[in-house]
């Protein structure tokens, strides 16, 4: 059979179907898709701690001495620099916390986690509004209901993986990032 420039043999593709059922058939899940099965918080705890840590630096920065009255060009830009700075990173690691949870989300939780945790869906989805409002404002209160939201998740995660005791690890690690 000729279409354009390929040709198919019939005869190969039966050969070829041949060979494929006597492969076994492996049913895998993972995040990037491959499947690597590799799965965990930390990305996304890393991820808010640091919208938090901009949020507070953020907070800290101040107008430089003699404003509104008197004012320094150049120790202005170097206010809109800082904050233009921070308030970038902040809104990218609020959208890669939302990113890491949604993977968490959709392709390591299963309908039966969904089972021993009713509010799973209900947790999740207030926590990618948090990063939602992490980007939206520049809220130290805001950014530590994201961390906190994070935590929870951490733990329902380590609970389901029949690893409850790596959640005092992760907590120990990410808690003390700053």
């Amino acid at each position: 059979m000729e279409l354009g420039i390929w040709t198919f043999d019939i005869q190969d593709m039966g050969l070829k179907k041949s060979f494929f059922n006597i492969l076994p058939e492996i049913a895998a899940e993972a995040h990037c898709d491959i499947p690597c099965g590799i799965y965990e918080p930390t990305p996304a705890k890393i991820a808010a701690m640091t919208v938090l840590r901009m949020a507070l630096q953020i907070g800290e920065l101040t107008p430089p001495a003699g404003f509104p009255l008197k004012v320094d060009i150049a120790a202005m830009k170097a206010l809109q620099n800082s904050m233009a700075r921070r308030i970038a990173v902040k809104e990218q690691h609020a959208e890669l916390c939302k990113r890491e949870l949604l993977i968490l989300w959709t392709d390591f939780f299963k309908p039966e986690h969904l089972e021993k945790f009713s509010a799973l869906h209900d947790t999740f989805w207030k926590a990618a509004k948090l990063c939602s409002k992490n980007k939206q404002e520049a809220s130290e209160d805001a950014a530590r209901e994201l961390v906190a939201a994070v935590d929870e998740i951490a733990k329902i995660f380590y609970e389901v993986k029949g690893a409850p005791e790596r959640y005092a690890a992760y907590q120990a690690i990410t808690d003390k990032l700053f």
